[in-house]
């Protein structure tokens, strides 16, 4: 069955996840450091993970499966989720692809060396969560998860 995986510390599409979730009936496993309110629902699961780097990258990482899928902005988490055999998606619908992670490693390490070379942060940080993002992330959801099932990696 095709679980859900929310890197949740910093997710603007919690809700929406969910919502793709309830439809389809799958289980959804959150995981925080902290701070974020258990579900109700019974396929909602809420895991708070000691304080650390990466201590919540590391609990999906070593849990997610084929047929699964993670909701995270973390390009190294969204490696490992595929090199399991899972899959990942970035909050705007982007999905993380074999053949675009590699890419997306390397810009992200030439931009961490940019950013160290900018000691005044001059520049801005990354443009404003849109509308269009959280419609382009519900549609996208949606695709992977029924191809997920599709496939019969995921449940049904």
């Amino acid at each position: 069955m095709t679980i859900l995986y929310i890197d949740a510390d910093a997710c603007p599409v919690k809700d929406e996840t969910l919502k793709v979730a309830e439809r389809h009936g799958l289980e959804v496993v959150i995981v925080s450091n902290g701070g974020i309110r258990p579900s109700r629902d019974p396929m909602v699961k809420t895991v708070v993970v000691p304080e650390g780097p990466d201590a919540a990258d590391m609990w999906i990482a070593d849990r997610i499966g084929p047929g699964d899928i993670c909701i995270t902005g973390d390009i190294p988490l969204a490696a490992r989720c595929l090199e399991a055999g899972g899959q990942a998606l970035r909050h705007n619908g982007e999905a993380f692809t074999p053949a675009n992670i590699g890419n997306m490693l390397g810009m992200r390490d030439l931009m961490a060396d940019l950013r160290a070379a900018n000691p005044l942060a001059v520049g801005g940080g990354p443009k404003p969560f849109s509308r269009a993002d959280r419609s382009r992330f519900l549609e996208a959801l949606e695709r992977m998860v029924r191809r997920a099932r599709k496939e019969g990696t995921g449940g049904g």
